[in-house]
């Protein structure tokens, strides 16, 4: 099993699909729906190759990241990278992912809060009783999946 990045004009890649291993799936896509289209690696982020354990496992990465539909593809550096998180953030050049301006407090969670330009953190005052998410437009937790908790998962 493999994956495609389909890139348009402005090299902004416009989907990701899961191809065969064939050493013709390039053309046949291309063939099937125009366009061009670029392997990519599911295992690669930050320039590491991961294993199925999600650790580093020495092997190949393949164009830095792993595509994302509406990520970047830079035809110069042969690499994808996701798009900017933040208009503050820096790309570092050495594994194509962003950095913050300052680095995130070690052991806190928090957030990025793009006025300030400085990570909030948050008071883990999260519910226990299921998986909660945390939206930063409201500043509160929710429930993830509603349903789990009526069914005491």
């Amino acid at each position: 099993m493999s994956h495609h990045a389909q890139i348009n004009e402005n090299n902004i890649v416009t989907q990701v699909i899961v191809t065969g291993d064939d050493p013709n799936t390039i053309e046949w896509l291309e063939e099937a729906f125009g366009g061009t289209w670029i392997k990519t690696s599911y295992n690669t982020r930050g320039n590491v190759h991961y294993g199925s354990d999600g650790e580093p496992d020495g092997g190949q990465p393949l164009r830095y990241n792993y595509a994302i539909a509406g990520g970047h593809y830079n035809p110069e550096a042969d690499v994808f990278y996701d798009p900017s998180p933040f208009p503050s953030w820096v790309l570092d050049k050495t594994t194509f992912t962003w950095s913050a301006p300052m680095p995130k407090p070690f052991n806190v969670f928090c957030v990025w809060n793009e006025n300030t330009k400085t990570w909030d953190e948050i008071l883990d005052s999260r519910p226990t009783d299921g998986a909660y998410l945390w939206d930063d437009e409201s500043q509160s937790w929710y429930l993830a999946n509603p349903l789990a908790k009526e069914n005491n998962v």
